[in-house]
């Protein structure tokens, strides 16, 4: 179920948690109408409310934190990419074939993460198909292409003590650059509890459910509670969305890749 269809399910289900309060109103004794019987609604209520309130608050921060963290990973990313080809480029010829697998990496990433995106020009990269769990980036062919790409950076043979160092910092480079992949697929499948998510979205069903028992019949208190509804399923869509980076209506930039493959096309 992706972001956007949770949160309509959150608002179709509170719209409807109120339809049933209003529909069980009438049909009760008029004794668990009585004032009392209503202020202890209410008073259950805003309890729950506070507590929904306080629960929502922590879980947008901490998705804004993730999506945050990842963005200035990819960034991270998109630099590791750039130093690598610069040190590669500096070693001379024999590691163009290196460089070519390299270039084509970042493209076929590009291609493959942002699919709803104008894929970067050319035939040169493989077609990856875009993945529905959110790990393109752990595809098997972008990980053949990086594998094949440090194999050739491992076999070199430096003919002095210039080469040397640079097959060394691109080695070092290379297992830097792969950390940082993992990192990344890692971050992409997101780190909410959806057990918690559930029980929050529970606690959210008894609150309109006792708007319905309380409400007054007028089309006021409709407008109020359909909006107080959208209002909190768009807070679900915005935690959900935030805390999968990669997918939904708010995305990671892929101008940083971007940025990076225009340097390797120099």
């Amino acid at each position: 179920m992706t972001e956007i269809e949770s949160a309509v399910l959150v608002f179709i289900l509170l719209l409807a948690c109120t339809g049933i309060g209003a529909i069980v109103r009438p049909l009760l004794p008029e004794e668990h109408k009585a004032q009392e019987t209503v202020q202890l609604i209410q008073l259950l209520v805003g309890m729950l409310v506070t507590f929904a309130a306080l629960v929502l608050g922590l879980l947008t921060a901490s998705a804004k934190t993730i999506f945050d963290t990842t963005n200035t990973d990819m960034r991270n990313y998109a630099t590791s990419i750039i130093e690598l080809d610069r040190a590669m480029r500096d070693y001379g010829g024999e590691l163009d074939p290196a460089r070519r697998l390299l270039r084509s990496y970042t493209a076929a990433a590009i291609a493959s993460t942002w699919p709803n995106e104008a894929p970067p020009p050319g035939d040169y990269y493989p077609n990856v198909e875009p993945s529905k769990k959110d790990d393109s980036l752990a595809s098997a062919t972008l990980g053949a292409l990086l594998s094949k790409a440090q194999h050739d950076v491992r076999i070199l043979v430096p003919r002095d003590d210039y080469h040397r160092q640079l097959a060394t910092e691109a080695a070092a480079r290379f297992d830097q650059l792969i950390a940082q992949r993992w990192k990344l697929v890692e971050e992409a499948h997101g780190s909410i509890s959806y057990p918690f998510d559930r029980i929050l979205v529970g606690w959210l069903l008894i609150i309109f459910l006792c708007f319905g028992l309380i409400a007054p019949r007028n089309a006021l208190s409709l407008v109020t509670i359909m909006l107080g509804a959208l209002s909190i399923a768009s807070a679900v869509l915005v935690i959900l969305d935030l805390d999968t980076p990669f997918s939904g209506p708010i995305m990671i930039g892929s101008q940083p890749l971007r940025d990076a493959l225009a340097y390797q096309s120099r």
